[in-house]
C-alpha cells in the first residue's frame, strides 16, 4: 500500500498566484488534517536545470508539509533534487529498468489509460488510471472510463490505483466502491482560485466517503 491517498499533479500554467504558493496553500490543509499526501512534479516543457531547480525547491516546501515529491518521467532529477519517486508516463522506461536505477526505496508510478497498460505496470509501486470522467484540465486520452471501468480496473490488480480525469467533491461517491486507493488530480486544485479551500473539500468529500487516510 502506498503512503498517500491523495496525488497532486502540478501545472504552474494553471496556478494562479504561482507553483510552490499554490501547493503551499494545499498542504497546509493536508498537513492540519494529517492526511497522506503525494505532489507529482509534471513541467514537461521545463530544461532539465530549470526542472532541477524546480525540483528541489519542490523538495523543501514537501519536506516542510510532510509530503512526498514525485518527479514526472525524469529519473535523474529525481535522484538529484531528492525526490520520493519518479512517475513514468505510459511510453516511458519500463518498471524494471527504473527500478535499476533509482533503487529499491524510491517509489514508482505509472500512468496507465486500459487494462491492458495497468498489468504491464505490475511491477511498480502504485499506477493511475484514467480519465475516469472527462479531466477539468489535462487532454485526455481516449473517452473517459466511467468509475466501472475504474472498479475494474482496481480490481484486476495488486498494486494501489488513483483515479484520475475530472475529480471533484461532488463525483467522489461515484468512484467509493472502485477499490482505488485515492484520488489524482491536477486543475480542481492547482487552477483553484483558493486551492486551500478547493483541498479541504475534497477531504471532506473524501472523509466521507471512507477512502483518505490519515
Amino acid at each position: 500500500m502506498t503512503p498517500f491517498s491523495i496525488y497532486l499533479i502540478t501545472d504552474r500554467r494553471l496556478a494562479c498566484s504561482g507553483l510552490l504558493a499554490t501547493c503551499d496553500e494545499a498542504l497546509a490543509v493536508t498537513q492540519a488534517h494529517r492526511i497522506k499526501v503525494a505532489v507529482q512534479l509534471r513541467e514537461k516543457d521545463l530544461t532539465a536545470r530549470e526542472l532541477y531547480e524546480l525540483a528541489c525547491s519542490m523538495r523543501s516546501l514537501c519536506t516542510r508539509r510532510d509530503a512526498l515529491l514525485i518527479v514526472n518521467d525524469r529519473i535523474d532529477v529525481a535522484i538529484a533534487s531528492g525526490a520520493d519517486g519518479v512517475h513514468l508516463p505510459s511510453d516511458s522506461f519500463a518498471v524494471r529498468d527504473a527500478r535499476r536505477l533509482l533503487g529499491p526505496s524510491r517509489l514508482i508510478g505509472v500512468s496507465t489509460h486500459s487494462r491492458a497498460q495497468l498489468d504491464a505496470a505490475s511491477e511498480a509501486d502504485f499506477a493511475v488510471f484514467g480519465p475516469v470522467f472527462d479531466p477539468v484540465s489535462k487532454k485526455a486520452y481516449g473517452p473517459a472510463t466511467g468509475p466501472a471501468a475504474l472498479a475494474e480496473a482496481c480490481a484486476s490488480t495488486s498494486i494501489p490505483v488513483y483515479a484520475l480525469g475530472g475529480i471533484t467533491p461532488a463525483r467522489i461517491p461515484e468512484i467509493r466502491n472502485s477499490g482505488a486507493a485515492g484520488v489524482a488530480l491536477i486543475g480542481a486544485i492547482v487552477a483553484a482560485a483558493r486551492p486551500g479551500e478547493a483541498m479541504g473539500e475534497l477531504i471532506e468529500a473524501m472523509s466521507s466517503a471512507a477512502i483518505v487516510r490519515n
